[in-house]
Formats: C-alpha cells, sequence, structure tokens
C-alpha cells in the first residue's frame, strides 16, 4: 500500500507542479487548435476531409506535448538536486521512473483529444474504430513520453535537451508517412521510417480513422510496444550509470 501511495503522490505533485499550471494547460489546448487549423489551410481539402487529416493532427500534438514537457520537467529536477529525494522513496527505480512519466502520458492523450473534439464538430466520427484509435492515442503518449525520458537522462541542461529533442521529432514527423507515404520515400530513407516509433502509431491512426493503414494492425501493436519497452529499459540504464552509480 505504502508503495502505491508513493507512486500517487508522485504524480499528483507532478500534474500540481508542472502540467497544471495556466500556461501549460492552455498551450496544451491552443498548440493542437494550431496544428488543426494549418493542416486544414495548408491542405486545402476543406472539411470533407477531416478524417484524412486527424491522424496527423493527433500525432503530432500528442509527440510535441509530451517531449516538450517531460524533458524539461526531468532535467530541471535533475539539476536542482530534487530527483534525488525522490530516489529516497520507498518505491522501486523502475515505479518512480512510470510515476514521473505518467503525468507527462496523461497531458499528451488529452492533447490528443483536443483535436478529435473539434472534429465532431465538424465531421461524422460514427465510422472510427475506437477501438484501434484509443489505445493508439495511448501508446503513442506513452512512446513518446519514453522518448523525451532518454533524452532528459542523456543531458544534463535544459536547453540541451530541447535541441535533442528536436532532433529525433522533426526527421520523425517527415518520415513517418504523415505528410509524404513511406513507399514514396527515398531508397536510402524506407528502412530508417520503420526503426521509427511514430510510424507504427500513426499507421494505427489512419487505420482506425481512414482504414488505410498500410501495415497489419497487430504487427503496428507489437512494434509500437517494443518500442516503449526499449525506450524505458535504455533510460533506466542512463539512470542508474549517470545519476546513481
Amino acid at each position: 500500500m505504502k508503495i502505491w501511495i508513493a507512486f500517487w503522490n508522485i504524480v499528483l505533485k507532478d500534474m500540481r507542479a508542472y502540467y497544471l499550471k495556466p500556461p501549460n494547460i492552455s498551450w496544451g489546448l491552443i498548440f493542437p487548435i494550431a496544428w488543426t487549423a494549418m493542416f486544414f489551410i495548408k491542405s486545402g481539402r476543406g472539411l470533407d476531409d477531416v478524417l484524412g487529416l486527424l491522424p496527423g493532427v493527433v500525432a503530432i500534438s500528442i509527440l510535441f506535448g509530451t517531449t516538450s514537457m517531460l524533458a524539461v520537467t526531468i532535467t530541471f529536477e535533475k539539476k536542482g538536486r530534487s530527483f534525488e529525494r525522490l530516489l529516497l522513496a520507498p518505491i522501486s527505480l523502475e515505479l518512480l521512473m512510470l510515476a514521473k512519466t505518467g503525468g507527462a502520458i496523461l497531458f499528451g492523450v488529452v492533447n490528443a483529444l483536443v483535436p478529435v473534439a473539434i472534429a465532431c464538430f465538424l465531421s461524422d466520427l460514427s465510422r472510427v474504430a475506437w477501438g484501434a484509435v484509443v489505445p493508439a492515442v495511448v501508446l503513442i503518449a506513452i512512446a513518446s513520453t519514453f522518448m523525451g525520458l532518454f533524452i532528459a537522462v542523456s543531458v544534463s541542461e535544459i536547453f540541451e535537451a530541447q535541441t535533442f529533442s528536436n532532433f529525433f521529432r522533426f526527421p520523425m514527423i517527415f518520415l513517418c508517412g504523415l505528410f509524404f507515404p513511406i513507399d514514396a520515400l527515398p531508397m536510402l530513407l524506407k528502412p530508417l521510417a520503420y526503426v521509427l516509433p511514430l510510424t507504427y502509431g500513426v499507421d494505427i491512426l489512419k487505420g482506425g480513422f481512414q482504414g488505410s493503414n498500410i501495415m497489419p494492425l497487430s504487427l503496428d501493436f507489437v512494434g509500437i510496444c517494443l518500442f516503449c519497452m526499449v525506450l524505458f529499459y535504455f533510460s533506466l540504464k542512463n539512470i542508474h550509470k549517470k545519476w546513481i552509480s
């Protein structure tokens, strides 16, 4: 019981200290809305293709929301030595890091709900396969958060975390099939697309919203789950190596 009390207290502490601040709440709302408007204007397809735009808007909103927040909060706490006090909590390191990432995962899921809520007023979403979309949103949030965790524990300064995040994020959004079909990528870049977690998450969203996935959904789910486990494993390894040893 003490373990789970400590777990939820850490999650709630992060929510109050970072994610529920007015600037972050407004940013979490404005950012997806801005992406939605940009996609509509850029595509020129209008309201008749809302379902075609949702996979990109949802995926990018989650990716930037989770990685931006977590990379800053973890780096800030490590630099201010408050993270060292958390290591004294009566829980394992694995559960501690799950607690530290829980707020970012929730923040990413909420970011994804904003464009979906807007789409409810613009299009008929009754044909959406929510059984695929909902777990895809959660898994993309987890994978993106664990990527932010890996970045945060690999650097020592906040500006380094932001720079390192962009090094992963911007190539990822152009190679994962959002803007260009993977089949249209140069031959040298196609293998790279399949080693990106967002590729599998976006494919599930395309299948759920449009029925246009290019890989079996079972393979997509297995792929993104593997990325979640790998990113979390190497994050813990970095913490043991740089922060505890």
